[in-house]
């Protein structure tokens, strides 16, 4: 910088002395219209010089505004956006530790500033569902982005969650539309199948659902506990529908269609003795129980029974009375005597065979007979007792 300074000096110095040097100044006119201006060589090169520097050094303080306005102006413009992303990280992470209402509360704070509205609202929804928040979930899912079916944006799995919340929320057309543009998906994704039945069963599908059940049962990720909640739902929908659509006949003819596999399933046989059991069509119905009642190999049907509203039992009764001639203290067959008596009204027979249940070693019954049991007493007017029974179920 010195360098530079010591040659400016010495260039003027040259101009300034040169023309003495060789004694001739030396002048200079200018004339534009009536205005004339006049210098000498040594002025007007000064002036020209000083002209010079001038502007190079307004061009650099120039140029270093500018890029202070740039680096400013970027600075400023994209703070928001920077501080959105802290927000989306913490909100995703009070999400991960499980504090609902933190998360739902930074996600939705960035999800426009961040530019990932869609994970944003998603996340928020979810944070706000596992809440109970319901009116928040549905706004926060009205936020979402309408391109949820370009898969290659949003995954598959942040359709999947969608669908699920509005299921949960009840909002089964939305739902139902959101499956319809990814069905082909289905075949290729049991979660979606998984969410595909349970909507179904919904919007009482049931006829669908039990054509579904065979692709479910192929899944490695569906659970039989919840293949067969689904099977005893949709079967109960469909033997329901055949009789309230048309009558016992076609009900009867359904389940004779049925493959003899199926028909085997304790789901699909209790759905079918509900319903029977329901409409009081006692005949076929005997004719499905009075088996299962002599193999006694089903235990969990057998228990099953004890909430079926049967009103005809005295074939039933019987074959348990000849398990019992056997075995008068065996805790199954005294409690299915019990409640087989109490379902027509026996109450004597179902207060005696109670008690024998309840006087066994080891407590031998559950909720649903001591339940049942303070009913038979209540049925007699005995109502200490059956306060004294109904004490027991803390117990239990």
């Amino acid at each position: 910088m010195k360098r530079i300074i010591l040659i400016i000096v010495l260039f003027f110095a040259a101009i300034a002395i040169s023309p003495i040097l060789i004694g001739e100044k030396g002048y200079i006119l200018i004339a534009m219209g009536n205005i004339t201006i006049e210098s000498t060589v040594v002025t007007a090169t000064m002036m020209l010089v000083a002209l010079f520097i001038v502007l190079i050094i307004a061009l650099k303080v120039l140029r270093g505004g500018i890029s202070l306005s740039l680096g400013t102006w970027n600075k400023f413009a994209f703070a928001s956006q920077r501080k959105a992303l802290r927000n989306l990280k913490k909100g995703i992470a009070a999400y991960i530790l499980g504090d609902n209402q933190q998360a739902e509360h930074l996600l939705v704070k960035s999800a426009e500033p961040s530019q990932f509205e869609q994970i944003a609202y998603l996340l928020a929804a979810s944070a706000a569902d596992k809440q109970g928040l319901a009116s928040n979930t549905k706004h926060y899912l009205s936020q979402l982005d309408n391109n949820q079916e370009n898969l290659k944006d949003v995954g598959l799995e942040s359709v999947l969650i969608t669908i699920q919340l509005l299921i949960n929320h009840q909002e089964f057309s939305q739902a139902r539309q959101l499956i319809d543009d990814h069905h082909k998906h289905i075949g290729h994704d049991d979660r979606l199948l998984a969410q595909e039945i349970t909507l179904s069963l919904k919007e009482k599908r049931f006829g669908y659902v039990v054509e579904q059940l065979n692709a479910a049962r192929k899944s490695k990720i569906i659970t039989d506990e919840t293949i067969e909640q689904w099977e005893s739902f949709a079967f109960y929908g469909v033997f329901n529908e055949q009789i309230q659509q048309h009558d016992n006949d076609a009900l009867n003819t359904y389940w004779n269609n049925l493959a003899r596999k199926i028909k085997q399933r304790e789901q699909v046989i209790y759905a079918y003795c509900q319903v029977l059991a329901a409409h009081q069509i006692n005949q076929p119905l005997s004719k499905i129980l009075l088996p299962v009642i002599k193999k006694g190999a089903n235990e969990k049907l057998l228990k099953q029974m004890r909430s079926l509203p049967l009103t005809s039992t005295d074939e039933l009764i019987q074959a348990v009375q000849k398990h019992l001639h056997h075995d008068q203290h065996n805790a199954k067959w005294l409690s299915c005597l019990a409640h087989l008596a109490k379902s027509s009204q026996q109450w004597p027979m179902a207060e005696k065979a109670f008690n024998s249940l309840v006087q066994l070693e080891g407590e031998q019954y559950d909720k649903v007979d001591l339940i049942a049991f303070a009913k038979v007493l209540e049925k007699q007017n005995q109502l200490p007792k059956a306060i004294e029974v109904l004490n027991k179920l803390v117990s239990v």
